[in-house]
C-alpha cells in the first residue's frame, strides 16, 4: 500500500509512467510541489474518482507527512481503485531523500 520516495524516483527515472496526485492542500502546494504532480486536495478527492479510476497508470498519492495519502489510497482500494499507493514520508521524505531543492515546512 506504500512505497518509498526513492522507490518513485526510480522508477521514474526508468521510465514507468506513474501518476502523481498531491492531495495537500493548495496553500501547501504554493510552498513546494513535485514537478508533473496533480494537485488534488483530500476533500475533493470523491469528486475526481472518475479520472482516478483510469488503469493506465499507477497513482501515487502524496501529501505532506504520508498520513492523508495513505488514507486516501485506503478509500481509493475500496471504491476498487487497485494501482494506487501513497508515498511513506509525503513530500516531506521527497525533499530529504530525492530532491533537496524542494522546501521543507
Amino acid at each position: 500500500m506504500e512505497i518509498t520516495p526513492v522507490e518513485v524516483a526510480a522508477r521514474l527515472a526508468g521510465g514507468e509512467p506513474l501518476r502523481l496526485i498531491d492531495v495537500r492542500e493548495p496553500g501547501e502546494h504554493q510552498v513546494c510541489r513535485i514537478e508533473g504532480a496533480e494537485l488534488i486536495p483530500m476533500r475533493v478527492i470523491a469528486q475526481h474518482l472518475e479520472s482516478l479510476e483510469d488503469h493506465s497508470h499507477t497513482l501515487v498519492v502524496f501529501c505532506h507527512h504520508g498520513v492523508r495519502s495513505l488514507n486516501v489510497v485506503s478509500w481509493l482500494r475500496r471504491q476498487g481503485v487497485e494501482n494506487c499507493q501513497s508515498m511513506a514520508g509525503g513530500i516531506d521524505l521527497w525533499s530529504q531523500a530525492v530532491d533537496p531543492a524542494i522546501a521543507r515546512y
